[in-house]
């Protein structure tokens, strides 16, 4: 039961750093904290949309990135983020590239919803609910012009993250 009373108070923090910043007009209800694999507290952060005026700027891509900065590296393996909502596609994603392997969260997409957040078009796309020549268009030509990136990345041995 300790564990689950060592991540109240994580969760704590994050739900005291988004009411914050709500409450400033920075961002949204949202906010998101990382600890490390010992529980230690490497990032807080709240969602500062509107400040910034940055739709990335989500609570758990600005936890991600401040862990980051801290840590000095783009690989957080190991380390848990809490999170007042579900996170959205976007930081879902961010979560996985990050190598963030374990997600807790409070509210369902569906609490996000009835207050008038979107995050249900996004998931309507990736359900395939929604054509996808709506958002995206692919072009052919652009593709072989683009390649040459791959290619050149791939000869020189850069780095797979």
């Amino acid at each position: 039961m300790k564990h689950h009373e060592d991540h109240k108070s994580v969760m704590k923090q994050a739900i005291e750093k988004a009411r914050e910043t709500m409450n400033l007009n920075i961002g949204g209800p949202f906010g998101a904290a990382i600890i490390d694999q010992k529980g230690e507290v490497i990032a807080v952060a709240s969602n500062s949309v509107l400040k910034d005026h940055d739709p990335t700027a989500h609570a758990e891509m600005n936890a991600i990135r401040m862990a980051g900065e801290k840590l000095g590296t783009h690989d957080l393996t190991g380390c848990t983020i809490i999170t007042t909502a579900f996170p959205c596609p976007m930081c879902l994603g961010a979560i996985v590239w990050a190598n963030i392997h374990h997600v807790i969260y409070g509210c369902r997409p569906e609490d996000a919803d009835a207050i008038g957040f979107r995050d249900d078009v996004i998931y309507q796309l990736l359900r395939g609910d929604m054509k996808h020549q709506d958002v995206l268009s692919f072009d052919e030509e652009f593709r072989k012009d683009c390649l040459c990136l791959f290619k050149e990345y791939k000869e020189k041995q850069k780095e797979i993250y």
